[in-house]
């Protein structure tokens, strides 16, 4: 598959799983934007048998190549993006992972019985990015079990390989100011924002702005019961030149921790 056919395939799942996005999305339109994704993101496990290295596959075969990693101590995690050469308005690739070894033997063994389960062919599979949970069966006990760890590891063994969130480049959008326009247009609107360490995350200084909407809310059918939790979000990034003259084109490790807090469980009642 190009690139274009791949990030179609990617919007059409995330929106039809995620209506909340669509209709920001919907919502920009309406206001004239033509809409540009500054970068699509997914997340992973260390694990050889479905890493960065084999998620990053169908991407690299579309010609995008590495461009940056990071490191999530807290979180336990690492990433790397990637980029396709020659085309600046084609969306970065940011993918991470969850380092395992890392967590306690209860989380690794669950996460990777999980994994053996599941056929060679499937986690082989050069669309695997858009297979969604890829378990067989899974148990709103044990997503709780592992929340109490590592939201992260919680939300792939419920969701699995999909695109984690889109991003909205405020770069190209013609009638906004800025990202605190961004945010109250948002607002305005009904939508709830992640304020986990200020809704806007990064300043013009380190050359990137960052804002999300907090995860939809959605229904999963797990072996003990159908139960509402936060599936995927939208992203909104600004940014800047540097001295240079050069767009920056990476990501802030200290923003891209709050912004993953987007999926953090929360009451339903919200």
């Amino acid at each position: 598959m190009n690139a274009d056919t791949i990030f179609d395939k990617l919007w059409e799942q995330y929106t039809a799983e995620n209506p909340g996005a669509g209709a920001i999305y919907k919502l920009f339109q309406n206001a004239g934007e033509q809409v540009i994704n500054d970068h699509v993101a997914f997340r992973t496990f260390d694990d050889p048998r479905v890493n960065i290295d084999v998620l990053s596959r169908p991407f690299l075969a579309a010609g995008y190549k590495p461009a940056g990693e990071y490191s999530f101590k807290a979180k336990k995690l690492r990433a790397r993006h990637y980029e396709l050469p020659g085309s600046p308005e084609s969306p970065r690739v940011f993918i991470s992972e969850l380092m395992l070894d890392e967590f306690s033997e209860e989380l690794q063994e669950t996460i990777r019985k999980a994994l053996d389960e599941v056929p060679a062919d499937v986690l082989a599979s050069p669309d695997l990015i858009l297979r969604g949970s890829v378990f067989s069966s899974i148990s709103y006990a044990v997503y709780k079990r592992l929340r109490e760890e590592s939201e992260y590891a919680a939300w792939m063994y419920a969701f699995g390989y999909r695109a984690n969130h889109f991003t909205v480049s405020i770069n190209y959008l013609e009638n906004f100011e800025g990202i605190a326009e961004v945010n109250s247009f948002l607002k305005e609107n009904g939508k709830q924002l992640n304020n986990s360490g200020g809704e806007i995350k990064g300043t013009p200084e380190q050359l990137l702005e960052q804002s999300s909407t907090l995860a939809d809310q959605v229904a999963v059918s797990f072996s003990d019961g159908t139960h509402v939790i936060p599936g995927c979000y939208y992203e909104f990034a600004r940014r800047y030149h540097d001295a240079s003259g050069k767009l920056f084109s990476a990501f802030i490790a200290g923003s891209a921790d709050k912004i993953f807090e987007s999926t953090d469980y929360r009451s339903t009642k919200l």
